[in-house]
């Protein structure tokens, strides 16, 4: 049915990850992934969703460097363990604030999210509650998933069918799957549009894994913003929501592309792995 094209983690939340050949997954997602985050004295837990206070995060690149533990390379190319002191001093310095790097999600972990002006971008609900911060943003607040740094899903998948019918319908935009910060890329030759809605509710062996599908997953902000070499384009997002606005679950029609996963069997995945989709059991 298709093949994985690429397989990506992010050690730490809301810094560029790393590509990877072969992972393996576990029952809490890929194994390495979204293990530290940088947080704040407020309990606010650092994610680019609020780029007025979080962008420069995407600014730095992490990756695994042995059991346990992480290297985040910073915009000037110095590379520091998570854990270092002088980690958290830097990214205090560009963030602004004083923030430390943790491996321990915070019990009642605040998560922001600014509020786009395309519709479908949050619930209608949420918009409503939504207020001015420090920042001069508007923000929704919100919690991450408990015991962990996910926003929501712990695996995340794209198609390259998604990408292909926003890049024809805005050719000018670069949809390149590392705006949507995927954890599978998953090629699905000659399927219109959007095949991953027809997943959902279903299953998906992928090499020794097998995963759940369970939900379309909403898009924020962070796929406009710059990520290394890809400018910031706001247009993005705005083609997102104009192409593929649906229901999830009682929150209304919002802007989605991807889904999201749940590890049903554990085991390891790789690129070229084939993808076959199959019926909850």
């Amino acid at each position: 049915m298709g093949t994985v094209v690429g397989l990506r983690r992010y050690p730490v939340k809301s810094m560029l990850g790393e590509d990877l050949a072969a992972v393996r997954v576990t029952e809490r997602g890929l194994a390495g992934d979204r293990g530290f985050a940088v947080v704040d004295g407020d309990g606010a837990v650092g994610s680019a969703k609020h780029p007025r206070k979080w962008g420069p995060l995407l600014r730095c690149r992490s990756r695994t460097a042995g059991s346990g533990t992480a290297l985040v390379e910073l915009p000037c190319g110095t590379a520091l363990h998570c854990g270092d002191d002088e980690l958290d001093k830097r990214l205090s310095e560009l963030l602004g604030r004083q923030v430390s790097v943790s491996d321990s999600p915070p019990r009642d972990g605040v998560l922001e999210r600014a509020v786009p002006e395309y519709e479908g971008g949050v619930p209608e609900a949420a918009r409503k509650r939504a207020f001015v911060d420090e920042t001069g943003e508007t923000v929704t607040s919100g919690q991450v998933a408990a015991g962990t740094f996910y926003d929501f899903g712990m695996v995340h998948l794209v198609t390259t069918a998604a990408l292909e019918r926003l890049r024809a319908v805005r050719p000018e935009g670069d949809f390149d799957a590392r705006r949507f910060r995927p954890n599978l890329v998953v090629d699905v030759p000659g399927a219109p549009g959007f095949p991953e809605d027809a997943w959902l509710g279903g299953e998906l062996r992928i090499g020794e894994a097998l995963f759940r599908v369970t939900l379309p997953t909403p898009r924020c902000v962070v796929p406009t913003l710059g990520h290394d070499e890809l400018p910031a384009d706001p247009g993005i997002m705005r083609a997102v929501a104009r192409e593929h606005r649906i229901p999830v679950l009682t929150l209304g029609p919002l802007s989605c592309l991807g889904v999201y996963l749940e590890v049903v069997e554990p085991g390891v995945v790789r690129t070229g792995d084939t993808v076959a989709v199959g019926q909850a059991g």
